[in-house]
């Protein structure tokens, strides 16, 4: 990877690589855009093949977050970090040395949980800055609002691939099951769902099963099952020209953050095989109206008005993409664009 090249084609304003000794942290924050406000991303902890991949993951990650925010019509910018490490190396010291990099930018930007950070933990980063989020969970935390808004694009994908206003009835194949794929399928059971579930954990794929009447497949039989809503929940990269291919499900709609494993090559690859594609940082916004909403002091009619959003707006993007002649992710990548354009222009009216 040629560094300075890729972050520059990507756009990012800012990207810091924190390294230090007692403790020995390395972590990656990387500050795609603040036209619109602070940066705002999760910090996940996960222990990457090389330095590489973190990279990639954190400038990709990042760079989802603006166009997410302006999806959402969040005023913030997109940003995100990496800690490289294994979940068992977790110590106090190591997330205190991690606020004080965060404090170190002054608020351009503000960080919370994401996957293998906790709640505490994010109260221990707490302890150094005050620039995050997701402490107080006065909503009851971001999973629950993150899987409603995904029941809200697979409404609107259903409403538009398949002329289907409800879910009764319809198959769904659910791939991971952790705090946001968990409350998915609760949702989608109470809306007459038949369930197809896997994960690589099979105590949380046989409470689901047990919960909500789920079958359990392989993780390798997911995609190839007759069903009409594939929804990747798990991590990224999923959608390539290995999995593509096995996919009979005309939608697919998830919470996973970087689906398409080449935005490009594979977003054309569903297109061509006449699958309508959600793309992921529309869908999963929820977590970002349920943060945002927190910071600013949390109103529940507004953020559910704003959650709500997530359904007209992917039926846009879905109409664009139609008329057009382009895939969804490049539909939601010009529908994002032209909204940070015209909140620039406004601001700089002002």
């Amino acid at each position: 990877m040629k560094i300075f090249e890729t972050i520059e084609e990507m756009g990012h304003e800012q990207v810091l690589f924190c390294h230090g000794q007692n403790p020995n942290i390395k972590a990656i924050i990387a500050i795609h855009d603040t036209g619109l406000g602070p940066a705002m991303g999760a910090t996940r902890m996960l222990p990457y093949v090389n330095e590489a991949a973190a990279l990639k993951d954190v400038l990709r990650l990042s760079r989802g977050m603006t166009y997410k925010a302006a999806c959402a019509n969040i005023p913030v910018g997109g940003g995100k970090a990496v800690i490289i490490a294994n979940p068992e190396e977790k110590s106090d010291e190591l997330f205190e040395a991690y606020g004080r990099f965060i404090e170190s930018l002054n608020g351009r930007f503000i960080t919370g949980q994401d996957v293998n950070i906790t709640p505490q933990d994010v109260c221990t980063i707490r302890r150094q800055t005050s620039h995050v989020v997701g402490t107080s969970e006065k909503s009851g935390g971001p999973a629950p609002i993150t899987a409603k808004g995904v029941l809200l694009g697979i409404k609107a994908a259903v409403n538009f691939r398949l002329q289907n206003q409800g879910l009764d009835g319809l198959k769904v194949a659910v791939q991971g099951l952790g705090n946001v794929g968990g409350n998915l399928c609760k949702y989608l059971h109470e809306h007459g769902v038949d369930l197809y579930v896997t994960d690589v954990s099979s105590e949380k794929a046989e409470l689901v099963a047990s919960l909500y009447g789920a079958k359990v497949v392989a993780p390798d039989e997911i995609y190839g099952l007759d069903v009409d809503v594939f929804a990747p929940c798990a991590l990224g990269g999923i959608l390539n020209s290995d999995t593509i291919p096995l996919i009979k499900a005309p939608i697919v709609a998830g919470a996973a953050n970087n689906q398409l494993e080449s935005e490009q090559l594979h977003s054309q690859a569903l297109k061509s095989k006449g699958i309508l594609y959600c793309p992921d940082y529309v869908i999963n916004g929820g977590g970002l109206i349920n943060v945002y909403n927190e910071m600013i002091g949390y109103d529940e009619t507004k953020a559910f008005q704003q959650l709500n959003n997530i359904y007209d707006t992917l039926l846009e993007i879905f109409a664009i993409a139609q008329s057009a002649e382009i895939t969804t992710y490049e539909a939601s990548r010009h529908l994002a664009q032209e909204r940070i354009n015209k909140a620039k222009s406004l601001k700089t009216k002002e």
